[in-house]
């Protein structure tokens, strides 16, 4: 039966990953898989019934009628001829590029968020002076560091400006890779919250003493945390933007390499700042009532509410 599927993502892997394509494919896998087992039960050999069922069923010009899959495979040499289809070798380029342009602007960022920490550090110790020169230091190198990371993606404008689209077997190709990520990603997120969640115990432990040193080391434990979420989403970001190349389909849990579809691009944006917005404002309140025992409970609420703005934001299911 693995022979059988094999070939049947052959076929249909010059197909584009819509979903009438998907539709037709699980219909002919019926079909084979029907024929396959009634061979079986009369008594044909494994291999001289896959024999048969390929050549039975192995013609897609000859089953587009019948598959509803006329208009695709018409048009397929039209298309071809226009859209640029992403290979798996350019897959494996663009990740290794979206992830050393994710590391370097989330190096920027942790360096802007950081240079808060050098004037507290350096007051009372010496001069203002250099601490000041060093966060203004610190902030050149960060919005240096999220300028030149844009330089990562300048190869990649053409899946932007150009049509382009990936097929069944590359989409699978994503897929797996992009489910391979999913434990760092975890592992990223949730070592970046604990981190900003956690920013404020240097002000407890050096309360007494060193009392400067407590504000300062907190502002990099928050960069980290930040580093961690902005790295593990902009890898992830990558995986989502190549799945979403060629697909028309707004039912994203008919097939696992079709993501999650928003109803516009303001509920995307929507989704997108949620989080950094929901530790912003768990900062400024924790600073300003400095009651840190009672707001990381804005975790619990954001967490709840995340769920249902994400329902709300969905596309619905046709």
């Amino acid at each position: 039966m693995e022979t059988i599927t094999n070939y049947l993502d052959s076929m249909f892997a010059s197909l584009p990953n819509t979903l009438e394509v998907r539709k037709a494919r699980r219909e002919l896998l019926q079909m084979m898989e029907d024929k396959y087992n009634e061979l079986l039960e009369e008594g044909v050999s494994e291999n001289a019934a896959i024999g048969t069922v390929i050549s039975e069923f192995g013609n897609l010009d000859e089953l587009a009628d019948d598959l509803g899959l006329t208009e695709e495979i018409k048009n397929l040499t039209e298309e071809e001829a226009n859209v640029r289809y992403i290979k798996q070798e350019e897959v494996d380029s663009y990740i290794a590029d979206r992830t050393k342009f994710s590391f370097v602007r989330s190096l920027g960022i942790f360096l802007c968020i950081t240079s808060v920490s050098m004037p507290v550090l350096f007051d009372n110790i010496m001069d203002d002076i250099p601490g000041i020169a060093l966060m203004f230091l610190a902030i050149a190198l960060g919005v240096g560091c999220i300028v030149y990371s844009g330089f990562f993606m300048s190869s990649w404008q053409f899946l932007k400006n150009e049509p382009c689209k990936t097929d069944m077997g590359t989409a699978s190709y994503i897929k797996n890779k992009e489910q391979r990520f999913e434990p760092k990603k975890a592992l990223y997120i949730t070592l970046g919250i604990i981190l900003c969640i956690l920013c404020w115990l240097p002000c407890l432990l050096f309360e007494h003493s060193y009392e400067n040193l407590g504000p300062a080391l907190m502002f990099p434990i928050v960069g980290v945390g930040v580093f961690l979420i902005v790295y593990g989403n902009g890898i992830s970001a990558g995986f989502k933007k190549l799945l979403e190349l060629g697909s028309s389909s707004k039912i994203y849990n008919d097939h696992p390499n079709i993501p999650k579809r928003y109803k516009n691009k303001t509920a995307e944006s929507v989704l997108l700042l949620y989080w950094p917005t929901v530790t912003c404002l768990y900062l400024i309140l924790s600073f300003l009532t400095f009651s840190w025992h009672i707001t990381w409970v804005i975790w619990v609420i954001a967490g709840v509410l995340h769920k249902a703005v994400e329902i709300q934001c969905l596309e619905s299911e046709e």
